[in-house]
């Protein structure tokens, strides 16, 4: 008589994915349960959107296109900037939400419960991507509402942009997750990832660095927002992207592995 072969067990693979998959249902109940948090966030490009086209836009557009009142030019040049500056202050949540478990007890619980030690990460990281590219399309659904066009992309051209736009919001959600674990507390952890908006403020999002002071310039031009919102400008609306491209990815590639290596570390450092 034959015996029952014993059921396989998992792999370590299958383990990390199951173990990362509950910890981002997690993360996604907590983001669904406390909205006012992310609401906030996302006003702030919807808020400068409609601030820059409604109340500046007559006389932004008179220097970014030529010389007339049109807002329908400024609009093409603005939209881009505010999508990644969303990406932006979309991560701010997440270093919050990080350091609030960091605060609450719950990330040394994890600690000693028969889990993936990587999948607390995985969740935040993932849940915060999905989060970004929900408030992305909701922006971009309002700057198409107010005249917002993208006639010259093609497919593949939407696709980079969409690629873009991912990695970004990967780049700056491993930041967001070693700054809030490396906060004391949930309001230092907000104030520590503040220049994820202030970044983009003085970068080309508004206006173009041509038309900056000589000595702004490099300050504008050598920081990560701009070759990323360059080259989305240049995928949506067929403009010049030139060394934008390589440049937009290689800070992104650059603040992944900062912000992962530098999250690992802090996660792993035994408490105090």
């Amino acid at each position: 008589m034959s015996t029952p072969l014993a059921p396989a067990r998992p792999t370590r693979i299958s383990l990390a994915v199951r173990d990362s998959s509950t910890m981002l249902r997690r993360n996604l109940l907590h983001a669904r349960r406390y909205p006012s948090m992310t609401l906030n966030l996302l006003l702030t490009p919807v808020v400068l959107l409609l601030l820059f086209v409604y109340v500046f836009g007559g006389a932004m557009s008179a220097g970014i296109g030529d010389g007339g009142a049109d807002r329908s030019e400024y609009i093409a040049y603005l939209v881009p900037g505010l999508l990644l500056m969303t990406v932006g202050s979309t991560t701010i949540g997440t270093a919050v939400s990080v350091a609030m478990d960091m605060n609450e007890g719950i990330i040394a619980r994890f600690r000693t419960m028969a889990i993936h030690r990587g999948s607390v990460l995985v969740g935040h990281v993932v849940g915060s991507v999905l989060q970004c590219v929900m408030s992305v399309a909701l922006v971009g659904a309002v700057g198409v509402a107010i005249g917002f066009r993208s006639t010259d992309a093609t497919v593949l051209e939407w696709i980079a942009a969409f690629g873009l736009l991912a990695l970004f919001a990967l780049a700056l959600t491993w930041i967001a997750v070693g700054m809030g674990l490396s906060s004391p507390n949930p309001e230092a952890a907000s104030n520590n990832a503040m220049p994820l908006i202030f970044l983009p403020l003085i970068s080309s999002a508004f206006v173009p660095v041509d038309a900056m002071p000589g000595w702004f310039q490099p300050i504008a031009e050598y920081q990560p927002f701009t070759p990323a919102i360059e080259t989305l400008r240049g995928l949506l609306l067929g403009s010049e992207i030139g060394h934008n491209g390589w440049l937009a990815v290689a800070w992104c590639l650059a603040l992944c592995a900062l912000g992962y290596f530098w999250s690992k570390a802090v996660f792993n450092r035994d408490p105090k």
